[in-house]
């Protein structure tokens, strides 16, 4: 699959008169018209539900085209497919690089499709901006320089459920299900390091991304005896799960992992029912909760699916997530003016400061460092209640673990 796009202008609002952008300065991809992004999402396969990102990260650059577009320049925003199969991702990686020409490859997702290409793309020297993942490795500026994060990290979530299992139901008997991967261990290994050895799981499962169904996992798991569960899954086995536990009439205190959390996508298609009383992180408004409707961020963010994106089930956080994920692309660019070279890409990234997105939630800003590429390392706790989620207790503040 390939989207696309090509912008024309200026952003709207955007001047850059400064002496640091009257020399023009390009790199691969770029020139007086045109700038070339690349992207790779899985539009088809296992993770399929994850492609509508991609989806709304086109619409958003055709919105800025429509007002203008970044510093007199189009965007030609190039998105491939890999269907969540990392040599398929090497594939789509090299085209982009090396077919393409792009600048820089944007938001491709997944820890291990990301995994497959990080080696490639650092000694290529191309950017691999603001990956769609929460692993902890894409902070190593020191070992992968070339490579910069995004959502808040794992393993920080993951200690969050283990603290609050520890003050809240220290006697616990917890079950574990996860994707066997570098996602699903990541997770895992913020989670145990949070239970310090206070607390051992009484049952440990995985599967593979591969496999149809975790009916028989769940089974498993239902009849540990455990009253605590840790949901480590993609969408697709996220609504298994909690379609499956309700039916086996297992009601455990249910931790299902942020990348999971969207409404439209995972707890709507499970059922609302099933899904009372789960409990999950956020660092992104939940855009089918009706409180937001008068906050201005959700406002821009509305009027954009109405328009762009008609049709589109407003209650999938993945439109959330690639609009704001697309608003830090922007953010890049802009600051970049009119020296475009790979390098100064990566300068800008690591260099935001109080970056406040639209539909972020209050309080929760991206910062960047040449020490730091972990633009999000801010969450909330939040309990599902009716058809929307609730947030509860104080801001966490992660400060990403740093690989050195």
């Amino acid at each position: 699959m390939k989207l696309s796009i090509l912008l024309a202008g200026a952003l709207a609002g955007g001047s850059f008169a400064t002496a640091a952008h009257a020399q023009k300065n390009y790199g691969p991809g770029v020139t007086d018209t045109e700038i070339k992004i690349g992207n790779i999402m899985p539009y088809s396969g296992p993770a399929s539900a994850y492609g509508v990102i991609g989806k709304t990260e086109a619409a958003y650059i055709q919105m800025i085209n429509d007002q203008g577009g970044i510093n007199g320049r189009k965007i030609n925003f190039i998105s491939y497919d890999d269907a969540y199969s990392p040599p398929k991702t090497v594939e789509q990686a090299r085209k982009l690089v090396e077919s393409d020409n792009v600048l820089a490859i944007f938001n491709p997702l997944g820890t291990p499709p990301n995994t497959a290409i990080q080696k490639y793309l650092n000694e290529k020297k191309v950017p691999q901006l603001f990956v769609a993942t929460g692993a902890t490795k894409w902070n190593d500026p020191k070992g992968f320089p070339w490579t910069i994060g995004w959502q808040p990290n794992y393993q920080a979530e993951g200690t969050i459920y283990a603290q609050y299992i520890l003050k809240n139901k220290p006697n616990a008997k917890i079950a574990i299900l996860q994707q066997n991967d570098d996602y699903g261990k990541d997770y895992l290994k913020g989670f145990m390091d949070g239970l310090a050895g206070k607390l051992k799981p009484v049952i440990h499962l995985t599967y593979e991304v591969s496999d149809p169904t975790i009916d028989s996992q769940m089974a498993r798991l239902q009849a540990s005896g455990a009253d605590t569960f840790f949901n480590i899954t993609t969408p697709k086995f996220a609504a298994q799960a909690i379609k499956k536990a309700a039916e086996l009439k297992w009601t455990p205190l249910h931790f299902l992992n942020n990348v999971s959390a969207s409404v439209g996508a995972v707890l709507k298609p499970a059922g609302f029912e099933a899904s009372q009383g789960i409990i999950s992180t956020a660092y992104l408004k939940d855009s089918a909760d009706p409180s937001w409707k008068d906050d201005a961020g959700y406002k821009k963010w509305a009027a954009f699916i109405d328009k762009y994106m008609p049709g589109a089930d407003k209650a999938d956080l993945n439109l959330v997530y690639g609009y704001n994920a697309a608003q830090g692309l922007m953010y890049v660019l802009k600051n970049a003016g009119d020296n475009l070279t790979r390098e100064n890409v990566m300068k800008q990234a690591a260099s935001i400061k109080d970056l406040e997105l639209d539909m972020a939630l209050p309080g929760i800003k991206v910062n960047t460092s040449a020490t730091d590429f972990a633009p999000y390392e801010q969450e909330q706790l939040v309990r599902f209640k009716g058809a929307v989620w609730e947030r509860f207790g104080d801001i966490f503040d992660a400060s990403a673990p740093k690989t050195n």
